[in-house]
């Protein structure tokens, strides 16, 4: 940079001294060159200063300052030129307005005031008066504020930087221009190296300006490129809790506001990082290369492995987390969900190979350049190995701090898998599957609304790709019917905010339920008689994927769903529901008049009548979705109920 900005001062710096040495040749205006010459001399005085201290110079205002001061310089020249011409020729010829002095010394006035701010906010001048907002930011005060705050981000100490990086999160927070300005400026290089180096207080503010900087796909990827990938990893595999939250939290909006960026955190492994912050303290390990061993085969062995006999916490209740709170019971009698982490630990773990030793303590274990670094896992300093991350100290974070990691894990892990089949797989390969069912089932609010989330992009991905279906989501893998288990509590529960995405889940995975599943299609039913119109809705587009004829058993699940009583409620959904919900009723109910149009059940509702009324309407029978649909449904039913129909009206 010192470079660059000795090659920018050159030319303003030579003007100068033209203009001075010109100033002293002047044969009219004399007096009023001298007053040029005086402030030129000073303005120069500052160039050399700002040459002098070129290492230490803020680059992004220096451009612009110095380009505008040149201006000006030549501006000067040229008048102060004009006054050296001699003879009577020359003075006739040679009009100067005296407004052109005035002008002239205000635009020297103002290049001063610039240059000496710019010295001010570079890191120079630190024991004189602030001088307040620079002349060329007048018609825009908010970019002397980004500037100031940039400059010290450069060349300020480490508390300098974070009330700096605290200042950018607020404007960023503001406005989104003034977050465009910051990124335009070059706000974001000093940001991640601050986020880097500095103390857990600027490296939070650090990157929740990261975070709120990237709103746009144009803004996120100029951060990208700008290395923040590498920096979340290493603070995720290193960095205080604390700071790894936020960190979290900025991967998830990053990800939200340009999905291609994903797969750039997925190589740098940040998707190891985030499912190892979930699996700790839910369940002993989670890498599909990690050894499976003896010691730890229950969540709660592994929860209780978690507290040392040195762990000041450990006769404090207050002091354990929420997941070991919510168990409450003992080794000896493990519940449903123990049972299914053990048989899932045990499948996977064939795959591993039996001839690996088992790791060795933290403190006994050398680990080579790229291994994994292992988390504690059984009691007595017996250690399982969790593959990704450090997590020296991280036992001892309050419950809180864990909770809210989690959180924020299975927000980024739920924008990171939004549509993305390769980290799909990825999640899913770990023991992410099995965390998200423990975390639904035990966890606080916003770790099972973002677990929810997760499992619906999961499965939306799923229900696109064959292959990640039948891997992933198989009915005989145990963590899959963890993960079903806990979907078809939340539904029959009712559970407001995690009712949808869970809804959305079961029908994601329509296909991969067999015809003897019957537990699926009851509680899906029952929704169809709710008061709210989006939850019903969601019901009957779960429900459609059942009965669609994409569904291979969509015969079976059409007469499930008519034994659930399911005809009566879509026929008061088609008849008076809102129109979002009326129209995938409608779809239903001829999915399944054209599946089973012999079914007695819908010759007794009289579901004919309902098809042919649906078709008298316009802006039901008119939907491109549905045109060919309804008169086959309506003439499947004629043909096989029409006996037995006239019978009913």
């Amino acid at each position: 940079m010192a470079g660059i900005v000795k090659q920018l001062l050159a030319r303003p710096i030579q003007v100068a001294d033209m203009v001075t040495k010109a100033a002293d040749e002047a044969q009219s205006f004399k007096q009023e060159c001298q007053e040029i010459k005086a402030k030129t001399d000073k303005l120069a005085g500052l160039l050399r200063q700002v040459a002098r201290a070129s290492n230490e110079v803020y680059e992004r205002p220096t451009r612009r300052i110095v380009d505008d001061t040149e201006q000006v310089l030549d501006k000067a020249l040229t008048l102060v030129l004009k006054c050296g011409r001699t003879g009577l020729l020359g003075r006739l010829f040679t009009i100067i307005p005296a407004a052109a002095f005035r002008k002239l010394s205000m635009q020297l006035e103002n290049s001063i005031g610039d240059v000496s701010w710019l010295l001010a906010v570079s890191g120079d001048n630190k024991d004189d008066e602030y001088l307040g907002l620079p002349p060329i930011a007048a018609n825009e005060p908010i970019l002397c504020l980004i500037w100031e705050q940039i400059a010290i981000l450069y060349t300020g100490t480490i508390e300098e930087r974070c009330d700096a990086s605290a200042s950018l999160v607020s404007l960023a927070r503001d406005n989104d221009r003034y977050g465009k300005l910051i990124i335009e400026e070059g706000g974001v290089p000093p940001l991640l190296k601050l986020a880097k180096e500095g103390n857990p207080e600027g490296q939070e503010n650090a990157a929740r300006a990261i975070g709120l900087l990237g709103r746009d796909a144009e803004s996120v990827e100029q951060i990208v490129n700008a290395g923040v990938c590498a920096v979340f990893a290493k603070i995720l595999k290193e960095g205080r809790m604390k700071v790894q939250t936020v960190v979290a939290w900025a991967v998830s909006e990053l990800a939200a506001h340009h999905p291609k960026c994903q797969d750039h955190f997925s190589q740098n492994n940040i998707i190891r990082f985030l499912v190892s912050h979930l699996a700790f303290e839910t369940v002993e390990e989670h890498s599909k290369y990690s050894i499976v061993t003896k010691q730890a085969s229950s969540i709660h062995s592994v929860v209780l492995a978690s507290k040392s006999p040195e762990d000041p916490q450990k006769k404090d209740p207050e002091g354990q987390s929420h997941i070991d709170q919510s168990m409450g019971k003992q080794a000896a009698a493990p519940s449903q969900m123990q049972n299914v982490v053990t048989n899932t630990m045990a499948t996977k773990g064939k795959n591993v190979g039996s001839s690996a030793t088992p790791p060795l303590p933290n403190k006994q274990a050398n680990h080579p350049k790229g291994a994994h670094h292992q988390i504690a896992g059984a009691r007595s300093h017996h250690h399982v190995p969790i593959s990704g991350t450090s997590i020296k100290g991280r036992e001892f974070e309050d419950p809180g701090t864990k909770a809210q990691m989690k959180a924020m894990a299975a927000r980024a892990l739920w924008q990171l898998c939004k549509g993305n089949l390769s980290i799909c797989r990825s999640v899913t390969e770990s023991r992410a599957l099995l965390c998200f069912a423990i975390l639904l089932e035990k966890s606080t609010d916003d770790i099972r609304y973002y677990s929810s989330l997760a499992l619906m992009e999961i499965t939306a991905v799923a229900e696109q790709n064959p292959d990640l279906r039948r891997s992933s989501f198989k009915p005989t893998a145990p963590a899959a019917k963890a993960v079903l288990d806990q979907l078809l509590k939340v539904i029959d529960k009712g559970d407001s905010d995690l009712l949808i995405p869970c809804i959305k889940s079961i029908g994601n995975l329509a296909r991969t339920f067999r015809a003897s599943e019957t537990r699926v299609i009851g509680p899906l039913v029952k929704l169809l008689d709710e008061m709210e119109a989006e939850v019903s809705m969601e019901g009957v587009f779960a429900l459609n994927k059942f009965a669609s004829p994409q569904n291979y058993l969509h015969v079976n699940h059409s007469k499930a769903i008519v034994e659930a009583g399911g005809v009566k409620h879509l026929i008061q959904l088609v008849y008076f529901g809102e129109q979002m919900v009326q129209f995938p009723s409608l779809t239903l109910l001829c999915y399944i008049a054209y599946n089973i149009p012999d079914s007695e059940v819908l010759a007794q509702e009289e579901v004919l009548i309902v098809l042919e009324w649906a078709l008298k309407q316009a802006h039901l029978a008119g939907n491109p979705d549905i045109e060919g649909l309804l008169p086959e449904a309506k003439s499947r039913l004629e043909l096989y109920q029409s006996r037995g129909s006239r019978g009913y009206h």
